[in-house]
């Protein structure tokens, strides 16, 4: 089963996708900004535009997740904004016609709610302010905030799952149950689930 969670820059999807893994005995996390950050690598700066709308990143990620779903037998979590539908139904669509358990999830929250997470990126947010690396990416998130917002909200994008009121640990239950799966319970405090976090924030800190 592939797990794909989508919503705005800044709305949860890789806390989301992390919690699931450590709560989903065998699960994986697949990230496909790897395969995007990959291609930008191999271009010139002056051309790196969004890399979703590069043919390549759309066929590599198909390509990949169909190897891994095909081969692995654990639950397959992608943590990924896609809001085109051309683009959805070149990885998503193809996925599910290939035969394979695609299970997709939005995690919405009001404007406001998103400005906030984005704002409040602890560590990785620092590190990248230091790194002279911040601005760009920011600038890009809220830049997209109400395209994404507007596109998501549509059926095609469904099931949705509204956050502004849930912790991580929640919003990881609801999608486990939308999708018949059954969690390891969860056992951190408030403090440790801080740090879990911090440590996530730090582990994905971006500088292409």
């Amino acid at each position: 089963m592939l797990l794909w969670i989508n919503g705005p820059f800044g709305g949860g999807k890789t806390q989301t996708a992390y919690e699931l893994r450590r709560r989903l005995p065998g699960s994986v996390v697949c990230d496909p900004e790897h395969v995007g950050f990959g291609l930008h690598r191999m271009l010139p700066r002056p051309l790196r535009g969004d890399f979703q709308d590069l043919p390549a990143w759309r066929q590599g990620v198909y390509e990949v997740l169909d190897l891994a779903l095909g081969r692995y037998t654990g639950t397959v979590i992608v943590p990924m904004t896609v809001v085109e539908p051309a683009y959805f139904a070149e990885m998503v669509g193809r996925l599910r016609e290939r035969g394979h358990d695609v299970r997709h999830f939005t995690l919405l929250a009001d404007r406001h709610t998103v400005l906030r997470r984005l704002r409040e990126r602890g560590i990785g947010r620092a590190v990248r302010v230091v790194a002279g690396k911040d601005a760009p990416r920011q600038s890009f998130a809220v830049a997209k905030l109400d395209h994404c917002l507007e596109r998501l909200h549509g059926p095609e994008f469904a099931e949705h799952v509204r956050t502004d009121d849930l912790t991580v640990p929640q919003v990881a239950d609801r999608i486990a149950a939308a999708a018949g799966l059954t969690p390891a319970p969860d056992t951190d405090g408030p403090l440790r689930g801080r740090l879990r976090r911090a440590a996530t924030k730090a582990r994905h800190i971006r500088f292409d």
